[in-house]
């Protein structure tokens, strides 16, 4: 039989446009000027990064599309020096050098003519010979230059082992020059060190370094996946069993050669030990990653040394019920007895947590709490774990209000919070609201924070979602008894007016929301508009966003769209591109820059993704996209609190915000709220969910899509069972231990 490659044609040419990109495939759709030829070629095959003004030489064959007519579709690629001088210039101006655009580009080209690339590799110092060029500037275009090499040695390293070029940048950068050592040395590194590279990814770089499949580094890097993995679900460990299957097929070996690993992970030396194992009361064997391990039970018992302080100067029963009742008077309120109960038992006791629905009078209390902490003279602090909430907390109370990152403030030097054991918060009395949006690690660096004679009320809907990570910290709390609880159960009249609050409370109860349809919403703020083609679906939500909302006097600022869950026809991400495309629309006055399927434009809504300690943004934070340097390859993101700047290959750290998950939009609250639900999207739709989208709305709630994507979500009460062992450690049922030493972050 021929060989397949000797029969294939080649052409040469420089890359004039990228019609397309995909990073994770390589796939790529672009136009290419070829010598000779009048028009310019549409080429067809895996790129690994290809950049405007690269020139390259293709092996493949035209081919003729019936729809885009002829293509060049090749199977392998090279890249070539650029020859011209005109190929050069079109090079160094493609945006892939930090430091040199267009501009820079044409005046070194004129310097040096032919001669520019050898110079930028031999002697970069002789760029100052071009006017205008100083010492500064010619160590920063080095720089640029010899990093730009280097990333795309790692780029031909990852794409020799099938793995996207896109992660090169992140790979060099965290690594340095000894990214490719460090990598071969153990791939599965990369799982744990870089962000976005899962052990999927890393697994695929060992195979092909021929580590085998039952090495030991290979199943304890497995192991700890699953772990990790599992941490995204929600758990803080999974049961011996559970993970031994699970890793398994993950790693496609028989369950007894996990279970040896397993083994051998757990008896090894203190300093190197990586996970935990721990039979709970129930008799289940759970298996831990150590770190969320030793979290867990410090948490518990920074709870129980918290309960165990006999908070000082606590009031009489009689004098705050006379100074509330005063209070009442002057503020022109009257006070339920569960509202006095709940200030009360916040005064005396060191730890409360008070839950209830919307329209119980949460606000109400947390307000007169702060009112009271003020009058008997306590250093008062206010807290919730996203920055739209710490907003909504500081304008319902009229005092100042942050998240809990800033107010345990992060050393720029270690990355690690200022505030713990050793130097706690100089505060008396700590009040967190949308508790429920607590993780364990969260909590615990909160709590280890708080001094002893610090008195701690959480407040949140235990009915809502539980937290974006790892454990169900609220509802531990409750569940174990170990601290006092106020369940809010009245809901106010003024609040039951509302259509919103009167779904919210039905959802809970098994019951449809109650809903006008769209030709009868002008005097009604929930509002449910039927449309069960999902094409058309999320079409109409982009018409009543752009176009219904705001001729009804919706600012779009105050619109947000929330769906379950990302992909799909009716996802979060389709939506997103929708919106940003009607309303943020291509302009000669806007720069944009395109990562694969990702655009980002000047003026767009977009959300932190992950915690990003030396930015000093967290995951949840949203702003908008305000400046933008493709020269420099900078992003500058306005939020609320900070002014944010993002090299380009950071930018996956970002998303489209005009619409959010469910989960995302958790700890916030917005004016206008279009909820999109779909039979499509079953896998998330249930009761929690539902109920926690409908309170994400303050003034108007408008549901989109079918009947039977509601009821199947009103019927769905099965709470997704998250494995925690907090909930046995307040109640006294496991040993917590004392509090360890602080965790790296």
């Amino acid at each position: 039989m021929q060989d397949r490659a000797t029969v294939l044609e080649t052409i040469e040419g420089i890359i004039e446009s990228i019609v397309y990109h995909g990073e994770d495939t390589g796939f790529t759709v672009c136009r290419i000027s070829v010598p000779g030829m009048v028009q310019m070629a549409t080429a067809v095959g895996p790129f690994t990064a290809p950049v405007v003004g690269e020139s390259v030489r293709l092996h493949g064959e035209w081919t003729k599309h019936p729809k885009f007519g002829m293509q060049f579709r090749f199977e392998r690629y090279e890249t070539l020096r650029p020859a011209t001088v005109e190929a050069i210039e079109k090079y160094l101006g493609s945006g892939l050098i930090r430091g040199i655009g267009p501009v820079m580009a044409k005046r070194l080209v004129r310097h040096f003519r032919e001669q520019t690339l050898d110079v930028l590799d031999a002697e970069p110092d002789r760029v100052r010979e071009v006017p205008g060029i100083g010492p500064t500037r010619s160590a920063r275009l080095a720089a640029s230059w010899r990093e730009q090499k280097a990333i795309q040695n790692v780029m031909l390293f990852l794409q020799g082992h099938a793995v996207s070029a896109a992660y090169a940048v992140r790979v060099y950068r965290h690594y340095g020059d000894a990214a490719i050592r460090l990598v071969e040395e153990d791939p599965y590194r990369l799982a744990r060190d870089i962000w976005g590279i899962g052990f999927k990814t890393a697994d695929r770089i060992a195979r092909s370094l021929d580590i085998a499949a039952d090495s030991m580094k290979r199943l304890s890097a497995g192991l700890e996946h699953v772990l990790l993995e599992a941490m995204d679900d929600g758990h803080t460990y999974l049961p011996r069993e559970v993970l031994i299957a699970r890793a398994a097929e993950v790693l496609e070996v028989g369950t007894d050669v996990v279970e040896a690993a397993l083994a051998e992970c757990l008896a090894a030396d203190e300093g190197e030990r990586r996970l935990d194992e721990e039979t709970g009361p129930d008799g289940v064997v759970g298996v831990f990653t150590r770190r969320l391990h030793r979290i867990e039970m410090d948490l518990a018992a920074h709870v129980k040394r918290i309960v165990a302080a006999l908070p000082e100067r606590a009031p009489a029963r009689a004098h705050t019920l006379g100074w509330l009742e005063r209070t009442a008077t002057r503020r022109g309120i009257e006070l339920s007895e569960q509202q006095v109960q709940a200030v009360v038992e916040a005064l005396r006791r060191p730890m409360l947590v008070i839950t209830g629905g919307p329209g119980t009078g949460k606000t109400t209390i947390t307000r007169t709490i702060v009112e009271a902490a003020e009058a008997l003279n306590r250093r008062l602090a206010l807290a919730s774990p996203t920055g739209r909430a710490a907003k909504r907390l500081a304008e319902v109370t009229g005092r100042p209000a942050t998240t809990i990152h800033r107010l345990l403030v992060v050393d720029p030097q270690t990355f690690r919070f200022k505030h713990n054991e050793a130097e706690p918060l100089e505060i008396d009395f700590l009040i967190v609201d949308e508790a429920s949006m607590l993780e364990v690690t969260l909590a615990r660096d909160l709590l280890r924070a708080v001094p002893d004679h610090c008195q701690v009320v959480l407040v949140g809907d235990v009915d809502q979602l539980p937290a974006v990570g790892a454990g169900n910290v609220l509802g531990d709390i409750i569940r174990s008894g170990a601290v006092p609880v106020i369940r809010l159960t009245q809901v106010f009249r003024q609040a039951a007016q509302s259509m919103i609050v009167q779904s919210a409370h039905r959802v809970n109860r098994g019951e449809f929301p109650v809903v006008v349809s769209a030709d009868e919403w002008r005097n009604h703020n929930c509002v449910f508009i039927e449309e069960e083609d999902i094409e058309a679906l999320a079409q109409r939500v982009v018409h009543v966003v752009t176009d219904v909302l705001p001729r009804r006097g919706c600012r779009r600022e105050d619109i947000q769209v929330i769906a379950p869950i990302y992909r799909g026809a009716a996802g979060v991400s389709r939506l997103n591109d929708l919106l940003q495309e009607h309303l943020n629309p291509p302009a000669p006055t806007k720069a944009e820059m395109r990562r694969g399927g990702r655009l980002i434009r000047v003026g767009d809504r977009v959300l932190q993704l992950v915690n990003d300690y030396d930015k000093n943004v967290f995951n949840g934070d949203m702003g908008v996209v305000s400046g933008m340097d493709t020269v420099q390859q900078l992003l500058r993101v306005a939020f609320p609190e900070s002014l944010v700047h993002y090299d380009f290959s950071e930018t996956d750290r970002l998303q489209l915000a005009y619409a959010l998950t469910v989960h995302k939009s958790q700890g916030s609250e917005y004016e206008v709220v279009v909820l999109v639900l779909h039979r499509s999207q079953y896998v998330m739709l249930q009761r929690n969910l539902l109920y926690t989208g409908l309170t994400r709305a303050r003034k108007l709630l408008i549901i989109m899509g079918d009947r039977k994507a509601v009821w199947t979500a009103v019927r769905n009460d099965k709470m997704m069972l998250r494995w925690s062992r907090l909930a046995d450690r307040l109640a006294g049922r496991l040993s917590d231990g004392d509090p360890q030493p602080r965790l790296p972050l």
